[in-house]
């Protein structure tokens, strides 16, 4: 009976030192990923983004008109949020935002996620 406890113990330890290790980038440990986009909308329409691990607005950023690296673009200011949540954030497109294709990308604790093309109509 000992025996099988300290070889559970053992078999317990190497697990855990197996276990993937997390850096934390300003307590931010998981790369946020976006999963839809609404459809286009032109210049003060309503765009929707959902996703999983989308911070907050107080730590977030969204760009759009990126390249496909995350690169570049124009960022949407803090007004044009109207709600965001972990999952979830809507975002009124500005008047000043480009027109066309590009990606766009959610910005959390400087952690970059996945991106998804996405057009803003005329």
């Amino acid at each position: 009976m000992v025996r099988f406890f300290f070889a559970s113990l053992l078999f317990m330890g190497v697990l855990a030192s197996c276990a993937p290790r997390q850096q934390a980038a300003l307590g931010v440990t998981v790369t946020p990923v976006l999963i839809k986009l609404s459809e286009p909308a032109p210049r003060g329409g309503t765009l929707t983004i959902q996703g999983r691990y989308l911070g907050g607005p107080a730590t977030g950023k969204v760009r759009l008109g990126a390249d496909a690296t995350g690169a570049g673009g124009y960022l949407f200011p803090a007004s044009a949020v109207r709600s965001w949540t972990d999952s979830e954030i809507v975002l009124t497109i500005p008047g000043d935002a480009p027109v066309g294709g590009s990606w766009l990308f959610v910005e959390v604790g400087g952690r970059q996620s996945t991106g998804l093309p996405y057009s803003v109509r005329q």
